[in-house]
């Protein structure tokens, strides 16, 4: 199962059950508490075990295009991204948050599937993904305190250290069983082992959803009428992002391929790892677990919409430059 397609299924159904569980049955959504945290450790191990770093040797060769994509994904998306939060929830601290981490950071995995389906450059795509993954690591918690810690009322004392912590137990987990796997099979036959791993994302993912849900089901539901709202935000990101990329790729002129690229991977969100995260440096706070799950239930859909959207117009480009064919 491709993780947006899965998830685009199983994510409402997930919701849907949680929130039924936790209203009709308390005590088994008070229960499914318990296992949240370590379903966040094995969803973080499933990320981080599917990651390749061998593609950033590749990196020297495409410095402008990395450089243009990274400046558009970690300052002008996090400013347009503080922007839309302060917009919308302003006033509402979980909310604010909840939608800021959402946004803010880019896709490590399944824009790759949309930029292949749309005819963009993949292999450039793998050199963007480690470079994507490692820059919002380490600004995670830049951005927690620089966007967060001084505008809201949560409480972030200590969040360095436990960040620290949770995010090092999976990463040196994941790299460690990488490495003994990879020695043991031989590189031809490790080859689609982290393709199985990465299949099983869509469903940890969709059962740690349910047990938030479930959990946290009386204040979801309480703040129920703010989901339309976040969908809405969500959707006015997307459509920013789409003219953000479309001025960007005319402007420096990519290629088709690259543009492609560059819209995906900047409109692409990051949730999974996001939503793992947040868990760990915002405990109990399951309005900004809500808004990081809502905003999925958009982005599938968009990301499916904006392939064809590519593969229409494609019929207009040749195959090796980012111009319409013209027809003599």
């Amino acid at each position: 199962m491709r993780i947006g397609s899965g998830l685009s299924v199983l994510l409402p159904i997930a919701i849907l059950l949680g929130l039924g569980t936790g209203h009709s049955f308390p005590q088994i959504g008070s229960n499914l508490g318990a296992v949240i945290d370590p379903l966040v450790l094995t969803l973080l191990f499933l990320v981080f075990f599917e990651m390749r770093f061998s593609p950033l040797r590749k990196a020297s060769d495409h410095l402008g295009f990395l450089s243009l994509a990274w400046v558009s994904n970690f300052i002008v998306i996090p400013a347009l991204a503080w922007v839309l939060a302060v917009l919308f929830f302003g006033s509402q601290p979980a909310l604010y948050a909840g939608l800021l981490l959402y946004l803010l950071f880019p896709c490590t995995d399944w824009f790759l599937a949309f930029t292949r389906i749309a005819g963009g450059d993949v292999a450039l795509g793998s050199v963007l993904i480690p470079i994507n993954l490692i820059s919002q690591l380490l600004l995670f918690p830049i951005y927690l305190g620089l966007f967060i810690g001084s505008d809201t009322s949560l409480d972030l004392i200590g969040i360095g250290k436990t960040f620290g912590q949770w995010f090092l137990i999976p990463l040196l987990l994941a790299m460690s069983v990488r490495f003994l796997i990879s020695k043991l099979l031989g590189p031809d036959r490790f080859e689609a082992i982290p393709r199985l791993v990465g299949s099983l994302v869509p469903w940890t993912l969709s059962v740690l959803v349910f047990c938030i849900f479930s959990f946290h089901s009386p204040q979801l539901v309480i703040h129920s009428q703010t989901f339309p709202l976040i969908l809405l935000a969500v959707f006015m990101f997307f459509v920013l992002t789409w003219l953000m990329g479309e001025f960007f790729a005319r402007s420096f002129r990519l290629s088709r391929p690259k543009h492609i690229l560059f819209s995906m991977t900047t409109t692409a969100r990051n949730s999974p790892l996001v939503l793992g995260l947040a868990t760990i440096a915002l405990p109990d706070q399951p309005l900004v677990y809500a808004v990081l799950i809502i905003g999925m239930l958009v982005e599938f859909p968009h990301l499916t919409v904006l392939s064809r959207l590519f593969l229409r117009e494609g019929r207009r480009f040749s195959p090796s430059e980012g111009h319409p064919v013209t027809s003599t």
